[in-house]
């Protein structure tokens, strides 16, 4: 960015973290929505387009440039609050607002930074009960134009040369938190009684989950279904949409969520779901309507709401397409940038006074 771009310049979007996570993919899909609304630019790995990318070189530079009011510093991880911490300190003008979506006890650290943020965003109402302060919930919203219902599923299917004629996903990074083993355990019960159907799993596997991965195979291999059960790793970000499309089923395992943005994004492909009630789950999925909810973690419940859809593909493409009804009715990424670009303006008010 040159300096008139940056004398301008009202919202700087972190993103420090070495790895992509749902965190990146959440910032990514929101960014270029902000940036419409106010001058915003991206900082760090993964920057999407629509946005103007900040380097580091632009951020020493915006120490002494003169501002309307206090820039914002939208952090979403700890990282970012400490270096937002920092970067006030030493005299860059910055308000600092953070965005939690987790729904549990906050560590000691994360307390004591999210206490001196001059604002806070909860993803749900779960996530801010967690919260000893006031916050403004926003929900997450998903770009119903990128994830979309395609012309013909079963032709985008037929076309991978997977096994059968529907593919029932499970996406996120391969772990116990996620419930891969719970997906796994409900398609070893499922997969020989429905041969039309053919799992998909995507997500990355990291070095501590390597044991784990092994042991989900090797339950796999014993069940004769390797050619039916298809481990894709960890897939580009363009990538992902289309397989959403290819899948008519998607099941949210997860046993602990922050808020879970790919049932958003399955929601919005015209999947059905089938969703443990972790994170957002009961928020976003409409029980009976727009899919199922289980207990996380109860491989028998999973088996119990998969297989009515999988017995009748018509019913889920059903609950597929009142899905994606409710993604664009409730959960549009535009209403989201509007609500949080509010809450900015609410928050260098109440600086000003």
């Amino acid at each position: 960015m040159d300096d008139p771009s940056l004398s301008g310049l009202e919202v700087i979007i972190p993103n420090l973290h070495w790895r992509y996570s749902g965190v990146t993919a959440t910032s990514r899909m929101i960014a270029p929505r902000l940036a419409r609304l106010l001058p915003a630019a991206w900082l760090g790995r993964d920057a999407p387009k629509g946005i103007p990318r900040l380097n580091f070189g632009d951020l020493l530079r915006l120490r002494n440039l003169p501002a309307k009011r206090a820039r914002i510093w939208h952090a979403r991880r700890n990282n970012e609050m400490i270096i937002g911490l920092l970067l006030k300190a030493l005299g860059w003008p910055l308000t600092l607002i953070f965005t939690s979506a987790a729904q549990r006890q906050h560590t000691w650290i994360s307390r004591w930074l999210m206490a001196r943020m001059d604002g806070i965003i909860a993803t749900s109402q779960a996530a801010a009960s967690y919260l000893a302060r006031p916050v403004q919930v926003i929900h997450h919203g998903i770009d119903t134009e990128l994830y979309h219902p395609p012309a013909d599923r079963t032709a985008l299917f037929a076309a991978t040369g997977f096994p059968g004629k529907y593919g029932i996903g499970c996406f996120g990074r391969l772990r116990e938190q996620k419930g891969t083993d719970v997906f796994i355990d409900a398609m070893c019960a499922l997969l020989p009684r429905y041969p039309e159907f053919t799992a998909v799993i995507i997500g990355a596997v990291t070095p501590d989950q390597q044991i784990f991965v092994r042991g989900l195979r090797a339950r796999v291999e014993a069940a004769g279904l390797t050619e039916r059960v298809r481990f894709l790793g960890e897939l580009s970000i363009t990538e992902v949409p289309l397989w959403y499309q290819r899948i008519t089923i998607y099941a949210f395992t997860s046993r602990h969520e922050g808020f879970g943005l790919t049932l958003l994004e399955a929601m919005a492909a015209g999947n059905a779901l089938i969703a443990a009630r972790a994170g957002a789950a009961s928020q976003v999925v409409i029980d009976g309507l727009t899919g199922i909810l289980v207990t996380p973690g109860d491989v028998p419940a999973l088996v119990a709401a998969l297989e009515p859809l999988m017995r009748d593909p018509t019913q889920a493409e059903v609950f597929g397409r009142r899905a994606r009804d409710r993604a664009v009715d409730d959960f549009g990424i535009d209403s989201e940038a509007r609500a949080i670009a509010s809450f900015y303006e609410k928050v260098w008010r109440r600086s000003a006074r």
